[in-house]
């Protein structure tokens, strides 16, 4: 299961430079798109990090609070190595309250703590507003137009490398290696790192279901029967006639095509589109079958990432990136068009 023959949009980028050469060159806040109540069992907690994994913060908060593990959650994972600003939620009935300046976490920072009477979520998030710095650039020649043809026509809605895990030991990813051993009959009993695998493999099939429709120069052209995403909702149709105003509804953003998650049941495509799927997924059949007998159900997802309020800073040597993206999107997928990254750096 390879990841690099995935399609760009048009042509590769020429430009090359290095992300994440320093911490702040990745920042991500999150939009929660709802305010906390001031009352509640929940603690939100609005938290900056640095150096931290999401899960592993979660553990410290549930140890400070004296609760269980499973009483702390939060709207998303964010990246390791980089500056983030996320809610965490504490189910913590009556009224008790924390210092919460005494969290002794390295790398860690609780802003503000405010109650609510909903627990937070995975997946509630509205989005995030992405700050992302590229240094070291070389064979800028064709990046601002690159910069602008992608604040105007968007990026295809790729998983990021994250999703398919650390890729220090293989190219492929840890998490995609996990996924091919699950499919060889080997038996992951870590629940987490099984959970990581299942998802990789549902990704990296939904990536090349994308990756077809470019090659085949449909990321644009629609067939009919395909199905249509209504934007900032999780509703869709199918467009059985594609006529004129299916084209102004994609192109003021407010209908998106949509190709596979792939799961149990039918897919919700129909005549031409449920050709092209069907005839798509005939190529993976060891895929497809393991992740209907996994119980996952057939979901759809956009075909094209559109950042919202992009802008940029180019110099000689560096690119300063600034955009929005809805929840469940990836930043690295918006900088893999504009620029050839050459070399991540992590840390453990």
């Amino acid at each position: 299961m390879q990841t690099a023959h995935w399609h760009y949009l048009e042509a590769a980028p020429k430009a090359t430079g290095q992300l994440k050469v320093e911490m702040a060159d990745f920042q991500v806040i999150e939009k929660l798109g709802y305010e906390p109540t001031g009352q509640g069992e929940h603690i939100y907690l609005w938290v900056r990090k640095a150096g931290l994994n999401t899960a592993f913060l979660a553990e410290q908060i549930a140890k400070f609070a004296r609760v269980s593990a499973r009483d702390v959650t939060y709207a998303g994972r964010k990246d390791k190595y980089a500056i983030t600003e996320q809610w965490f939620s504490v189910h913590k009935p009556g009224k008790a309250e924390f210092d919460w300046t005494a969290l002794n976490v390295e790398g860690a920072e609780v802003l503000k703590a405010i109650r609510h009477d909903k627990k937070l979520r995975t997946g509630v998030l509205k989005g995030n507003r992405f700050c992302i710095t590229i240094r070291n650039l070389l064979n800028t020649a064709d990046i601002e137009q690159r910069l602008n043809r992608v604040a105007e026509k968007g990026v295809p809605n790729y998983y990021g490398a994250q999703r398919f895990g650390d890729s220090r030991y293989d190219a492929r990813g840890g998490n995609l290696v996990l996924a091919e051993k699950m499919l060889d009959g080997e038996e992951i009993r870590n629940r987490n790192k099984r959970s990581m695998a299942i998802s990789a493999l549902r990704s990296w099939l939904f990536n090349e279901f994308v990756s077809r429709r470019i090659a085949d120069g449909l990321f644009t052209q629609t067939l009919a029967g395909d199905v249509m995403l209504l934007a900032g909702s999780a509703s869709f149709f199918c467009a059985q006639q594609i006529d004129e105003v299916i084209g102004q509804r994609i192109n003021s953003r407010d209908i998106q095509l949509s190709v596979p998650l792939w799961g149990q049941g039918e897919l919700a495509s129909q005549l031409a589109a449920l050709e092209y799927e069907s005839t798509i997924a005939s190529d993976y059949p060891t895929v497809t079958t393991a992740l209907e007998k996994l119980g996952l159900k057939q979901e759809r997802r956009a075909l094209r990432l559109l950042p919202e309020n992009m802008s940029w800073q180019l110099t000689d040597d560096q690119l300063v990136l600034n955009f929005e993206l809805p929840a469940g999107a990836f930043a690295t997928s918006v900088v893999r068009e504009i620029v050839d990254i050459q070399q991540h750096y992590e840390v453990d």
